[in-house]
């Protein structure tokens, strides 16, 4: 009996790690596509958007674009949501980007749809622009307005799809500033590779690369602009009316697909094997709290022999 609880225990581990917000390991086919193709599936191809889910819209089933994605061809390490060993939330701290003020939920959320079977999957998070304090600068941007992001894990890839934007204060309802996915988008990829962008110059020919570092990472961004995800257009965009500017549609229908690479790390840590990045510390932190249980309750068993 103690033996059977224990393996049910370990299994209970086994799924924590599993069902962590690290990326899970990929199938063979998943990896080929990462090593070899453009490491991320079109969600157009599988019945899914380039466009997030918004509850509420005027009219109904408008949308934000999914206007940068970070590559499954990255480093796995890149691709954990954390702020541990180079992960996702230490590459954005890079650009200024942190978690919600004092780990709050300010605005609602949204959905997408990137794999046939994950429809209308919830956001894993929101990044606001920190103005240099990692600590409490998103409150700022939450009153004041500034650069945002959305995120979700197209789980056929592993790749990231972030939703980019310049939103107005609080006060205005945080309605996207005139050009204002462009220009998140531009402004993301100009501070992740150290260039200015001008977003009305940028063609499905740009390609920017650079390096940044936070907390001993160092990354190297290799950011491709592609065409044929999303239409350069105003329809099905939320907050167009506030968008367009100067007869231009609110979006240019490009997408910044970023390929980000890890070239310095802390003394004594190393990189993460292909196709694996791990779990999350809090996933680890169940695990080990499961396992532990199981040991205790195996121990007491025998105790009462």
């Amino acid at each position: 009996m103690l033996g059977h609880t224990l393996a049910l225990l370990t299994v209970a581990a086994s799924a924590a790690l599993a069902s962590s917000s690290g990326p899970a390991p990929l199938s063979p086919a998943a990896l080929l596509l990462a090593r070899d193709g453009k490491g991320y599936a079109d969600p157009n191809d599988d019945g899914g958007s380039m466009f997030t889910i918004v509850n509420g819209t005027y009219p109904p089933g408008l949308g934000e674009p999914l206007n940068v994605i970070i590559s499954a061809d990255s480093d796995p390490e890149v691709l954990v949501d954390s702020t541990f060993k180079g992960g996702f939330q230490n590459y954005m701290l890079a650009a200024e980007l942190s978690t919600e003020c004092l780990g709050g939920n300010f605005g609602s959320k949204q959905n997408a749809s990137l794999d046939a079977s994950h429809r209308n999957v919830t956001q894993i998070g929101v990044l606001r622009q920190n103005f240099g304090d990692p600590y409490l600068g998103s409150c700022k941007e939450t009153f004041d307005g500034g650069q945002h992001l959305r995120y979700w894990r197209q789980n056929s890839t592993n790749a990231l799809f972030l939703a980019v934007s310049i939103e107005m204060s609080l006060a205005k309802q945080h309605d996207i500033v005139p050009n204002g996915y462009n220009l998140g988008r531009d402004y993301l990829v100009g501070n992740l590779t150290g260039h200015q962008i001008d977003s009305r110059n940028v063609t499905n020919a740009t390609v920017f690369t650079g390096n940044v570092t936070y907390g001993n990472y160092s990354y190297s961004t290799e950011a491709r602009y592609v065409s044929g995800l999303l239409n350069a257009s105003s329809d099905g965009v939320n907050h167009y009316i506030t968008v367009e500017v100067d007869n231009h549609p609110a979006i240019d229908g490009l997408v910044a697909v970023l390929t980000v690479k890890i070239t310095a790390r802390p003394p004594g840590v190393k990189a993460a094997a292909p196709g694996t990045a791990g779990a999350t510390p809090a996933a680890k932190r169940t695990a080990s709290v499961l396992l532990l249980s199981g040991v205790l309750a195996l121990g007491a068993g025998w105790l009462l022999l």
